[in-house]
């Protein structure tokens, strides 16, 4: 006779996946896949890529399973994992480098805006839009809430560079923001 269990608890869970039972796994897998997915794809922009980096990042999740000691949340603790698996493929992808080339001080203008009309989406298109380098350290800081001596032990960059990349992002979102409400104004107008 099969016994089917069904996982309902974290902890049910994390245990069926240390046993290395197959539902367990693809309980956990389908749970957060989505989630992990959509933090690869803002360090990786390839979905193809960011599939792979996430697929990899659950066989780590899986594999050091037995080092999580239940102190803080399990999530938060696959985040991680996710994160740096992102950072890895960054850092050994060729066509992926982090240098960032300097725009014209021009370009990056003050910029006023408004985020009355503009849509979640259209803000994490801007995100995805930015150079590497800047989008890595935008992420890690604005996003995950990285600290700069985090981000400088994780990218292996100096603080300055990470405080640097992040004014530079964020520089740059304020004048896409500001093209977009132009844009906006100008099509309801």
């Amino acid at each position: 006779m099969l016994i089917r269990r069904n996982f309902t608890i974290e902890a049910d869970v994390i245990e069926g996946c240390l046993r290395g039972d197959r539902k367990a796994q693809r309980q956990l897998y389908d749970q957060y896949a989505g989630r992990f997915l959509a933090i690869c794809i803002r360090y990786v922009k390839d979905r193809n890529l960011a599939e792979d980096v996430m697929i990899e990042g659950f066989m780590k999740i899986f594999e050091k399973l037995p080092q999580f000691e239940s102190k803080g949340s399990f999530e938060g603790w696959m985040k991680r994992i996710i994160v740096t698996q992102s950072l890895l493929t960054l850092r050994n992808n060729k066509n992926l480098s982090m240098e960032v080339h300097i725009e014209d001080d021009d370009e990056m203008v003050e910029a006023s805006y408004e985020f009355s009309h503009l849509e979640t989406d259209e803000l994490l298109k801007m995100v995805e839009e930015l150079p590497v380098g800047y989008r890595t350290v935008f992420n890690l800081y604005a996003i995950e809430g990285y600290a700069h001596k985090e981000i400088r032990d994780m990218l292996g960059i100096s603080e300055n560079t990470s405080k640097s990349q992040l004014s530079r992002a964020r520089a740059l979102l304020k004048t896409k923001l500001s093209h977009y409400q132009i844009k906006e104004r100008s099509s309801n107008g």
